[in-house]
């Protein structure tokens, strides 16, 4: 069924106090950590344990992370880090439960970096990885966060330009819109632990050179087609980036497609990261896992 199917997931009782202390931990991690800011942002992501029974692969164009299942499909994971941070190797941790509970083996791609690369090389990239995993498996399923999340949709509609076939998506808090031009940015911008409009507005103009914020290649919220495939949304009710997936699940559905998106009651900028501190996290990446693997079937 077409359309946007909206729901709020509360937070239980019991992880009310988890919440809190590990917001106290990412208040002492950013304020003491030293070192290369790249270096330290794959420290932090990378803190996310690789699930059991995985395996992990670098290779010249990214890293594989595949599960001990045999599948003939693959999922292809967009990593987040406001398009200037962030490597696939960092990011096996937590795509290693998305494809574990998936079943599928994932390729976590390796796109340029802003600000050596600019709009559009990083979405070049994603588009040839897509490509090739498409002529290369049955069926193609993409998921990405954050910055990657919006890389993710903006690939999702250069695909459909050129009739590359997948068959669902599942992006956490994808950043849509670089002119920052949502509420819950100013509403929200005390609360959020992690993210911070200043840090935002400067990766922006890092990554978009040249081409204005509401680039749809950048900023996919201001070209939301009805064409995409099934899209899976989750996001935290506390991040100022609210906004960009409420906008963009409504988008999609007026433009005639079919979303679904789940907003996470206290919770943070890409909270599955937590998994071993947060049931939501836990939950949440079950539930991305099976809508997935549900269109796989």
């Amino acid at each position: 069924m077409k359309g946007c199917a909206e729901q709020t997931i509360p937070i239980d009782d019991a992880e009310i106090a988890a919440a809190r202390a590990l917001r106290a931990e990412f208040a002492r991690f950013w304020s003491t950590e030293q070192g290369e800011p790249r270096a330290v942002y794959d420290r932090f992501i990378a803190a996310t344990p690789v699930a059991r029974d995985v395996s992990v692969q670098s290779t010249d164009s990214g890293v594989w992370v595949r599960p001990h299942t045999v599948s003939e499909d693959v999922l292809l994971f967009v990593h987040g880090g406001g398009y200037g941070l962030g490597s696939p190797s960092a990011y096996a941790g937590l795509v290693s439960h998305l494809a574990t509970q998936a079943g599928v083996p994932a390729f976590v791609v390796d796109y340029p970096l802003a600000p050596e690369a600019q709009l559009p090389a990083a979405l070049h990239v994603a588009v040839d990885a897509l490509r090739g995993l498409c002529g290369e498996y049955r069926r193609v399923v993409v998921a990405g966060d954050s910055a990657g999340g919006g890389l993710t949709l903006a690939t999702l509609a250069e695909a459909h330009r050129q009739s590359l076939d997948v068959v669902a998506a599942a992006v956490f808090s994808p950043w849509t819109d670089l002119s920052l031009s949502g509420a819950s940015v100013r509403e929200h911008a005390v609360a959020d632990p992690l993210l911070d409009p200043a840090y935002l507005r400067a990766s922006a103009a890092a990554y978009l050179g040249s081409a204005p914020p509401e680039d749809p290649r950048a900023s996919p919220l201001f070209d939301a087609v009805g064409e995409l495939p099934p899209l899976l949304i989750q996001v935290g009710s506390d991040e100022i980036l609210l906004d960009d997936s409420r906008r963009f699940a409504r988008a999609v559905a007026e433009a005639g497609g079919t979303v679904r998106l789940e907003i996470w009651q206290g919770m943070h900028h890409v909270f599955q990261l937590n998994v071993e501190q947060l049931a939501s996290a836990r939950r949440a990446l079950a539930g991305a896992a099976e809508f997935l693997s549900s269109h796989l079937e």
